[in-house]
């Protein structure tokens, strides 16, 4: 409640030069809150020259994504389809269906696999380091 609180308080505080009937036009609705990725690390942020990309990934029913890591944080909304991600150094899998928030591991090798019959779309928030690449490919 102490987040929906101060969420509103900060929105109060934007919204406060339209009149105070902005707030009442507006609802948020929280979705999730997280401070470990999928493998229960702690979130790591990149430390310098930060840039935000937003993507969206649509992956066809049966795709299997290579094996990959991702050395900076990253962040999942599953539009739709049902995916699972597995660490290839433990074995645990996890699935993701439409709605779910996923916090990606980090520098951690996994696969993905789209096990529905409808296509996977997510949007995904990258937080990288200047020019860097957040998808490494596994050499094979």
């Amino acid at each position: 409640m102490r987040k929906l609180n101060a969420a509103a308080l900060a929105l109060s505080i934007v919204l406060a030069p339209y009149g105070a009937g902005a707030l009442e036009a507006v609802t948020v609705t929280p979705l999730t809150a997280k401070s470990e990725t999928a493998a229960g690390q702690p979130i790591a942020l990149p430390q310098q020259d930060v840039r935000v990309l937003v993507s969206v990934y649509d992956i066809a029913p049966g795709a299997k994504l290579p094996v990959h890591k991702h050395p900076f944080a990253r962040y999942a909304l599953v539009e739709s389809g049902t995916l699972e991600v597995t660490n290839v150094e433990t074995g645990e899998a996890s699935v993701y269906r439409k709605g779910d928030f996923v916090v990606e591991m980090i520098d951690l090798w996994h696969r993905a696999e789209n096990i529905g019959e409808d296509p996977v779309r997510l949007i995904v928030i990258d937080q990288i380091e200047g020019d860097a690449q957040n998808t490494l490919l596994q050499a094979r």
